[in-house]
């Protein structure tokens, strides 16, 4: 299961060390890496990728100006990058700057995708919305259990 918190620098070149405990939970060493939705990049498994892209392009059109968005913004971006020997990928420019990716990056292992987010950006992220967390968190109340 991708889970947990963790906290890497991205390196001169661009790489980021993915934690073991991640690496060990994903087959093989190719990944797909692309934009997120909140200022982060998305990494997924090929397989849960090629599900996501999959239901994407099936259940939008190119002719719908929202599709379109939502066609450029996640699917057209992704690009393969592989694990190296060492536990990195290299990050593409164009989706560390997307990102805002500087020095030290957060990965998130949220299931079946890893989020990634230079570290200012996500802890401003969650300035702006502990408050929206704190009704969410509300409101599942009812529906929840544990």
């Amino acid at each position: 299961m991708l889970t947990g918190e963790f906290r890497n620098s991205v390196d001169e070149k661009g790489r980021l060390m993915i934690p073991s405990k991640i690496r060990g939970e994903i087959a093989g060493n190719i990944l797909i890496l692309t934009r997120g939705i909140d200022t982060c990049l998305w990494l997924f498994p090929p397989e849960e990728w090629k599900k996501i892209s999959d239901n994407l392009m099936e259940s939008t059109s190119p002719f719908n100006a929202k599709a379109r968005l939502i066609q450029r913004r996640i699917v057209a971006p992704a690009q393969e990058v592989e694990v190296d020997k060492a536990g990195r990928i290299n990050i593409p420019a164009s989706l560390r700057e997307y990102a805002g990716l500087k020095k030290e990056a957060v990965i998130l292992g949220i299931k079946k995708y890893i989020e990634i987010w230079d570290v200012d950006i996500y802890e401003a992220y969650w300035k702006e919305n502990e408050k929206v967390f704190q009704d969410a968190a509300e409101e599942l109340g009812g529906l929840v259990s544990f």
